[in-house]
């Protein structure tokens, strides 16, 4: 191939992160042969040897992978651009320095690589002093250095050098008169192609106004470094639209094009297979010139052949990957394979791994859970509460997904199949691109703003809006949770319906955007008519929406913003809808070590639920005692002085965590301690008098002296501070540790909606679990237990 006159378009490997294993490249050549493509540039910014170790050569090892990439790269029709990063710590001027680089390439070359690449990207613009002698300016240095080694390589048809000032946004004073970039455009050689990323280091779209002004200065074509589906610059972010915002005629103004996709390797599937057509469309765009590249129709037939690569056995190459990612069978483990969760607990699953003897944290513990799911026989309470829970199935809550197939017990299908059509459609709208958010997400966003904005019309404090508004209301939000809902389908059918390599690749991102859907449904299911109470006396409810702004991170982004500018995407966004959403805390987190696609539901408490709470707590504290046998004289009793005076005093500050089998997390709320605890003496303890009378030398007595130390005062200076107080418990076997911070966030949610600035909770000092995992979402120790007359830790955040 004649490297000089051909158009280059590809890949470009130059992410920040975890470079890709031998085995993806190979794959990646493969994907490449097939679209079309013709330039692999080899860049990974974290290969020390490429960047921080440039001057060190390969060891007998590398060199022979190396060698294996440019072969195999060759055999696919591809060209191999190996690049090198020196501008760190490079001394222009330095003969050893020019002698070691000239050595490291010159051990390259010998590998059968003949094209190459230097790349003085994300460097300081100063010069050390013995460079500023040699030197007039900063890019007089990297030009002499540059034209010195395309020189001695024998100037290759393919030689690309990377300036510092590579976009619009970093050029000064301007693209055009920007002196940087006219010494590089008059002093490079004129067969070294200069790279150039668009108007912004991540560019929305590539103009032709813009590729000439800078084709003027620099004084040939550039070739654009395309980060358009770049994502080393967060981790809450993967980017599965198509290639878009980029002409294909603009080839006549470019050398090239590479495109540097995300870190995840198989997320990449869409985006080169759209890169693929748009090249295509370019050269038939030139004998047919109403032929035009549309992003949509490539997008679909992108998706139909993603879905027939998901349903395909792995290739041998992508299941030996594996092997050399040590950390991919410690993060997935085992994973669940049933076609459907089974409705008796003889049917349930054995656990990934079985603790040893004394692993298991304590019951009380919302962290323990990792790795043992729930069903174990011993997990189970006493006197029939396991059975009494499974037969909750055939009145189980949960809302049918849309497409999702029912089991035994009504209980929906997760098991190994493929991700169907709308499932990946929906998959890559909420991971579609840096400015841009597919219908899916943006129907998410734009409902949860609206939903935000009119909840007056049906908040129980405010008269009601036109009948016509509030089913409006209610409307939107059934679709709202109807969509949070396939998010929480999505999310199982990853974990039970895809290859290890893709789950690897994709689950973090999908994990992520399920638990923050979870928070928002509770929010809104919240909203509806069942909360803030006139006697709040924390104001009133629109005057605690300063939150609501209208503005969305899409519209804070703008055209000419920079996507790290707000980061999380979808799941970012949706999070500062939220009142709590400023608290990154309460949602950044990594993902479990074993993916379970279990679906979890997070909702307001219902008076139906009392019995499964009662219960809850009371195989809770069973446990924790560590006498399952034992029983209260009252089997209401630990209900009573555990959940009994929020779910009778302030039911609508009380959510439930339920999965497939029923209920198995709960958190209550007060948001005003003085005044529920007036309450409590007013109308609670009189009717535990009632229902437990005393007796002399009776168990009641006991009873009621238990449950009046429980209302114990808290001190004023605490109240003050942290006028909120909140009660977690969680069955101690749940999978995912994460949907317990959700619960917990969903009340935060709450509160900080009803205009509370703090909360607090009781903790046993004894319960390393648990305080650790309050300490994580931002809880702070008050107070030890001697200063409120009872034992106990007291931790607070506020909101």
């Amino acid at each position: 191939m004649d490297g000089r006159s051909e158009f280059l378009c590809g890949v470009v490997e130059g992410f920040y992160g975890r470079p890709w294993s031998m085995e993806q490249r190979k794959v990646l050549f493969q994907w490449m042969q097939r679209w079309e493509l013709n330039t692999y540039l080899y860049g990974p910014k974290d290969d020390l040897k490429h960047r921080l170790l440039w001057r060190e050569v390969y060891s007998p090892e590398e060199e022979g992978q190396l060698r294996t990439l440019i072969v195999e790269s060759e055999k696919r029709g591809l060209r191999f651009v190996y690049s090198l990063s020196p501008g760190q710590d490079i001394v222009f001027s330095s003969s050893c320095d020019l002698s070691l680089l000239k050595r490291k390439l010159r051990q390259v070359s010998k590998l059968g690589c003949q094209a190459f690449a230097i790349l003085f990207d994300d460097i300081d613009h100063s010069l050390c002093q013995a460079d500023s002698q040699a030197f007039s300016s900063f890019a007089h240095a990297q030009v002499s250095v540059a034209n010195e080694i395309y020189r001695f390589l024998g100037e290759p048809p393919v030689f690309l050098f990377c300036p510092t000032e590579y976009c619009g946004s970093l050029c000064s004073p301007s693209v055009s008169k920007s002196p940087y970039l006219m010494t590089v455009g008059e002093d490079l050689l004129p067969n070294i192609s200069i790279i150039w990323t668009g108007s912004k280091v991540i560019s929305r779209e590539l103009s032709v106004e813009g590729l000439s002004e800078v084709q003027s200065v620099l004084q040939r074509p550039p070739l654009v470094w395309d980060n358009l589906h770049a994502n080393d610059y967060d981790s809450r972010r993967l980017f599965l639209g198509p290639f878009k915002g980029r002409y294909p005629q603009l080839a006549t103004k470019l050398r090239g094009l590479l495109l540097n996709p995300n870190c995840e390797f198989e997320a990449n599937y869409i985006p080169l297979h759209t890169l693929g057509t748009w090249y295509r469309t370019g050269r038939e765009t030139k004998k047919d010139e109403e032929y035009q590249y549309c992003p949509e129709m490539a997008l679909s037939t992108a998706l139909h052949d993603w879905m027939e690569e998901l349903s395909q056995p792995l290739q041998p190459g992508r299941q030996s990957r594996q092997a050399d990612q040590r950390s991919l069978g410690q993060r997935l483990g085992t994973l669940e394979s049933e076609n459907c969760h089974p409705t008796t607990r003889e049917g349930r699953p054995k656990p990934p791994r079985e603790p040893p003897q004394g692993d298991s944290p304590p019951p009380s513990s919302p962290e323990g859970e990792e790795g043992v799911r729930r069903g174990e026989k011993e997990g189970r309470s006493e006197g029939g509460d396991g059975e009494e829970r499974e037969k909750k199935l055939h009145n189980n809550q949960f809302r049918q997904g849309p497409g999702q197939p029912r089991g035994p017990g009504g209980v929906l299908c997760v098991g190994k199949a493929p991700l169907s059509e709308s499932q990946i459609r929906l998959l890559v709208g909420l991971h579609y691109l840096p400015h841009e958010h597919g219908p899916s997400a943006q129907r998410l966003l734009q409902d949860l703003t609206w939903l935000k904005e009119h909840c007056h019309l049906v908040s129980a404090n405010d008269k009601k809006g036109p009948p016509q508004k509030v089913e409006e209301w209610r409307g939107r939000a059934a679709g709202f949770l109807g969509v949070c809902e396939e998010i929480a389908a999505l999310h199982s059918s990853v974990v039970s319906g895809v290859s290890k390599a893709v789950l690897y690749d994709l689950y973090p991102y999908v994990w992520d955007l399920r638990n923050t859907a979870l928070v928002a449904k509770a929010f809104i299911c919240w909203l509806d008519g069942r909360v803030l109470s006139d006697s709040s006396p924390l104001g009133s409810w629109r005057n605690c929406f300063h939150w609501c702004g209208t503005t969305t991170g899409a519209e804070l982004l703008g055209v000419e913003s920079e996507p790290w500018v707000f980061k999380g995407g979808v799941s970012g966004e949706l999070q500062m809808l939220l009142p709590i959403g400023s608290n990154s805390e309460l949602f950044s987190h990594p993902p479990p070590l074993f993916p379970t696609s279990r679906l979890y539901n997070i909702r307001p408490y219902h008076n139906k639920d009392k019995v499964e709470l009662y219960r809850m707590v009371r195989q809770l504290q069973q446990r924790a005692q560590g006498s399952p046998d034992s029983s209260p004289a009252h089997p209401d009793l630990i209900g009573d002085r555990c959940l009994g005076p929020c779910l009778a005093l302030c039911p609508e500050y009380s959510m439930v965590l339920e999965d497939e089998l029923g209920v198995c997390g709960s958190v209550l709320g007060v948001v005003d301690v003085r005044s529920f605890a007036k309450r409590c003496q007013a109308c609670w303890m009189p009717a535990m008098r009632d229902k437990y009378p005393p007796r002399t030398g009776h168990a009641n007595s006991q009873v009621l002296q238990q449950i009046e130390e429980d209302q114990g005062e808290y001190p004023d200076s605490l109240l003050y501070h942290f006028p909120s107080q909140l009660r977690l418990d969680a069955l101690p076997d749940l999978v995912d540790v994460s949907v317990t911070r959700c619960l917990l966030t969903a009340l935060l949610t709450a509160l900080k909606a009803n205009g509370s600035h703090g909360v607090f909770c009781e903790v046993q000092p004894t319960d390393r679990m648990r305080l650790d995992f309050l300490t994580k979402l931002g809880f702070l120790e008050i107070i030890r237990g001697e200063a409120r007359h009872r034992e106990g830790v007291v931790l607070g955040r506020l909101l």
